[in-house]
């Protein structure tokens, strides 16, 4: 895939590939129970940045207490926000606080809840994969 290549072009320092691990887990705990795909996803995103079980182990020993680390490039950005949307649509439902996250993480880089909802729905393979429980999405 080709975000994963500039992603990982992107991410040339170790500081930027934790903080950028960090924002994934945090969508992956949102919804307090980490699903399995998303379990494989986080493990195939680490692989690709070749982050380590040692690296990245403060981030679950500190989760309760850790926020969103923005990028300052805006290319970096705008994949992050697309791999936080994907790990968000890995479990197939769009819980409401995974949801909000992206939406937070979208705020603080400038973009509006219109762009997200686009993102998700381009993600989601053009139709948004929650439930009719999940109405942020819903246009």
């Amino acid at each position: 895939m080709q975000d994963h290549h500039n992603l990982e072009t992107l991410l040339n320092t170790q500081q930027k590939k934790l903080s950028f691990f960090q924002n994934l887990v945090l969508i992956a705990a949102a919804d307090g129970i980490l699903d399995k795909s998303e379990e494989e996803f986080l493990l195939q995103i680490g692989k690709k940045l070749g982050l380590t079980a040692e690296d990245v182990q403060p981030i679950a020993d500190n989760l309760g207490v850790l926020s969103f680390v923005v990028a300052s490039e805006g290319m970096q950005r705008t994949l992050e926000l697309q791999t936080l949307v994907q790990m968000m649509l890995q479990d197939g439902q769009i819980d409401p606080r995974e949801y909000g996250l992206c939406m937070e993480y979208a705020n603080r880089i400038g973009y509006s809840k219109e762009i997200l909802d686009d993102m998700v729905t381009q993600l989601a393979g053009g139709a948004p994969t929650g439930d009719n429980r999940n109405p942020p999405t819903v246009k």
